[in-house]
C-alpha cells in the first residue's frame, strides 16, 4: 500500500498499473496533475502475512488540489500474483472527504 501511495504521489502510472491485479487493472491510467498526494494513514490491516496470499488494508490518503485539501478513505483488497502483492480493488465504497 505504501509503495502505491508513493507512486500516486510522484505520478508513476507504470508502477501503479504493474501493481494492479490483472483481472481488475484498467487498460490505462490518467492521473490528475493538479492533485498532490501528501500523506498516508494506515487505519488497519487484515491478513496479508508472509505466508498468506490475500489481505486487506484500510487507509486514508490526504491530498491537495489547488487551495482545497481533502482525503480519500478505502478498505482495499490485495492478493499475491506471481509472488508479488497486487491491488485488487476496494472492499467497500470509497469515501472522499
Amino acid at each position: 500500500m505504501r509503495s502505491r501511495f508513493s507512486a500516486f504521489a510522484v505520478g508513476d502510472t507504470a508502477y501503479l498499473l504493474r501493481s494492479w491485479h490483472s483481472t481488475t487493472r484498467p487498460s490505462r491510467l490518467d492521473l490528475d496533475p493538479g492533485q498532490q498526494w501528501v500523506r498516508l494513514e494506515i487505519l488497519g490491516t487484515e491478513r496479508g502475512g508472509m505466508f498468506e496470499t490475500e489481505g486487506s488494508v484500510e487507509f486514508r490518503a490526504h491530498y491537495r488540489e489547488g487551495k482545497h485539501s481533502g482525503s480519500l478513505q478505502e478498505n482495499s483488497s490485495f492478493t499475491r500474483e506471481g509472488g508479488a502483492w497486487v491491488y485488487v480493488g476496494p472492499l467497500s465504497p470509497v469515501v472522499f472527504d
